[in-house]
């Protein structure tokens, strides 16, 4: 089974549940990973937990692994290798894809554990990269 690179990001993130057609409010600003997803049913937003109003419906905090990437189209079994182990320790998560990369979202009471499953299976855990101005 392949072994992949992942970064652990500090941000506390939320999942929102917001009503069908629903417009993207604006407390749900950018942060480490901000994504929309929509169906028939319903739009979900990942953005900061901090930014989240309390009545909002939501689940979290969590913590977001990132696949190093980007990851060629053509490559398969890429989630099976990362979230084997994770169903092994009985660590539920929450999936999303980007175009360049995938990403992994455990309870952040959950990540100590999350990650030292994935470094036993041999993936490779790192912490965020700090920017520099210049960067930015």
């Amino acid at each position: 089974m392949s072994t992949f690179d992942l970064t652990r990001h500090p941000d506390a993130l939320a999942v929102v549940r917001l009503g069908r057609g629903a417009k993207i409010p604006a407390w749900a600003s950018a942060s480490t990973l901000f994504s929309v997803t929509a169906t028939n049913d319903e739009t979900s937003v990942v953005c900061h937990a901090s930014t989240v109003p309390a009545k909002a419906r939501r689940q979290g905090p969590f913590v977001a692994f990132e696949v190093t990437g980007p990851l060629d189209f053509k490559l398969s079994g890429v989630l099976h290798a990362l979230l084997t182990p994770l169903a092994e320790a009985e660590i539920p998560v929450f999936t999303l894809s980007t175009f360049d990369t995938d990403w992994i979202l455990v309870q952040a009471g959950r990540a100590d554990q999350a990650e030292e499953a994935l470094v036993a299976a041999g993936h490779t855990v790192h912490p965020p990269v700090e920017k520099t101005e210049d960067d930015q």
